[in-house]
Order: C-alpha cells, then structure tokens, then sequence
C-alpha cells in the first residue's frame, strides 16, 4: 500500500484542515504528521481506498479506513483523544506547574 499522493490529499483536505490545527502536532510533509520527534499519522492509499496509520497508543500504528465524514469525525475524536490522553501523562517540567 502506498503512501497517499498529492490528488488523494486532496480528497482529504478538511480532514487534514482540522488536524493541522491540533497544536501538538506538526505536518513534516503534506499528509504526514509528528507528535514531537515521532511519526504520528500518515495517509495511504489503494484500489480498496484511502487509510490512516495512526499511532493511537503512542508506539504502534494502527490503520483505519476512510470512507467518508463520519469516518473523519471518527478519527478525529480518536486523535484528540490520544492527545489528551498523552499530554495527561507525560512528565511536567519544573516550573510549570
């Protein structure tokens, strides 16, 4: 399965207008986001359609289809879900409490 190409992000262009707004993430390459160092969310594509690698729990990916808005909203949740989850549980720095 190949990485999605420029006319499959096309397709998915309010999806990813949403989560180029997630602060916690970072667009390296159009279609390819990191949270901090790490791959975060990547899109791919194939004749059964478009999908989502996303690393959900932080250290392994995992792929859903995407067939439509209420799979993006899915995701969307999915997404911010993991982010909050994560910003909950990573270390403060001192001082900022």
């Amino acid at each position: 399965m190949k990485h999605a190409s420029a006319e499959a992000l096309r397709q998915l262009d309010p999806l990813l207008e949403r989560l180029r707004v997630l602060p916690a993430l970072v667009e390296r390459k159009p279609g390819v986001f990191y949270r901090g160092a790490s791959a975060f969310l990547h899109f791919h594509e194939d004749p059964a359609g478009l999908f989502v690698d996303v690393k959900l729990d932080g250290t392994s990916f995992s792929r859903f289809k995407l067939s439509g808005s209420s799979d993006n909203e899915a995701l969307l949740v999915k997404v911010s879900a993991s982010l909050s989850a994560h910003r909950a549980s990573a270390p403060r720095k001192a001082g900022s409490w």
